[in-house]
């Protein structure tokens, strides 16, 4: 693959962003002096009435801390466990074949492959959605779903150990860690979806795509079953659908996320097995409830270090680097062509 790089973090990812969910509220956590000075109000207003309450939150942004402090060696620690411990049941679907994609989606990219490609044209081979700059089309064929989602599971059961995708999402796997980076999604990315977001995104990093954080999220009766307001940390997002059978979950996308929610309408777009939904990282969406059955959702989010070297899009400073591992979050380190990440886990 082309992405020979050396990787980092920038500070903010051990004390912004975190997300308390049962008050449904991102925040900053430095100490408990800040915390109480600018969320105390707020989250009793929400809610947290009690002294016990409070504790309890503060609790869970100290934890969360540490777990972020730890991300890199957990992380390394559980790839290396799961390399000894775990077999796969398809092996295949580590390595994407052009038979895995659905025709659709390979015309789309040819089509873009074309010297004389334009947006205009791409949009007459995908669909586009109500809400602004959100598209979809077919990405793998849906013998390649079945078999990725067996897999997931076949992980899932297995004992090995697993990490949380995100703050947001309990249920998911984290795919680098199980393998597939460099045979899936680095093709994926690289050789299908460059193309198109180079058309569709040249504004926000879409011809400079050039890393990525990929996992997979689970929505199951008595787990998780929707995924609140957020935004990505992200230049452009992929969410395909992988199945199985579930009944409602629609996603919905507001504006990008400078734009308060008040400001903001929302429109819902509905998932199909086997189609991917893209858009903009930065713009705000959600998941709505499932009412029955498990849905499994590929994630993938692409960075641009070109874009994001100006400023990190979690905190909204330029980048401070700290050491990570893997593709990290895209930032490239000035001057030495290695790339750093600022990140919201």
């Amino acid at each position: 693959m082309c992405d020979a790089a050396a990787f980092y973090r920038c500070r903010c990812i051990f004390t912004d962003n975190i997300f308390i969910k049962d008050y449904n509220l991102h925040v900053r956590f430095t100490s408990e002096r800040q915390f109480r000075a600018e969320y105390q109000k707020v989250l009793r207003s929400l809610g947290c009435t009690t002294d016990a309450q409070l504790d309890a939150v503060f609790e869970g942004m100290r934890a969360e801390v540490h777990r972020r402090r730890s991300l890199s060696v957990d992380s390394a620690e559980r790839t290396a466990a799961i390399r000894e411990q775990y077999k796969p049941l398809h092996s295949h679907v580590y390595k994407l074949q052009e038979a895995d994609l659905a025709p659709e989606f390979l015309q789309a990219v040819k089509y873009c492959l074309n010297s004389y490609a334009t947006k205009e044209g791409l949009l007459k081979l995908i669909e586009t959605e109500a809400a602004p700059r959100v598209y979809r089309f077919p990405v793998f064929t849906k013998e390649f779903c079945r078999d990725l989602t067996e897999e997931l599971e076949h992980f899932e059961q297995s004992g090995a150990p697993r990490g949380k995708p995100n703050t947001m999402n309990n249920y998911g796997i984290l795919l680098d860690e199980l393998g597939f980076d460099e045979g899936l999604i680095s093709h994926l990315r690289e050789l299908y979806l460059s193309p198109i977001t180079s058309l569709l995104y040249p504004d926000c990093g879409g011809k400079q795509l050039d890393s990525h954080k990929a996992f997979v999220v689970k929505y199951a009766m008595h787990e998780d079953l929707d995924l609140t307001y957020h935004y990505d940390n992200a230049e452009v997002t992929l969410n395909v659908s992988l199945g199985k059978d579930f009944i409602d979950g629609n996603l919905y996308f507001g504006d990008m996320r400078q734009v308060p929610l008040s400001e903001a309408e929302c429109v819902e777009v509905e998932h199909h097995v086997s189609q991917g939904v893209l858009h903009r990282g930065q713009q705000m969406h959600g998941a709505l409830p499932i009412s029955a059955g498990v849905r499994w959702n590929l994630i993938v989010w692409m960075r641009s270090s070109q874009e994001r070297n100006k400023m990190c899009p979690m905190c909204s400073k330029k980048p401070t680097l700290v050491e990570s591992r893997g593709f990290a979050d895209g930032f490239t380190a000035s001057g030495q062509g290695q790339n750093a990440s600022c990140i919201l886990e």
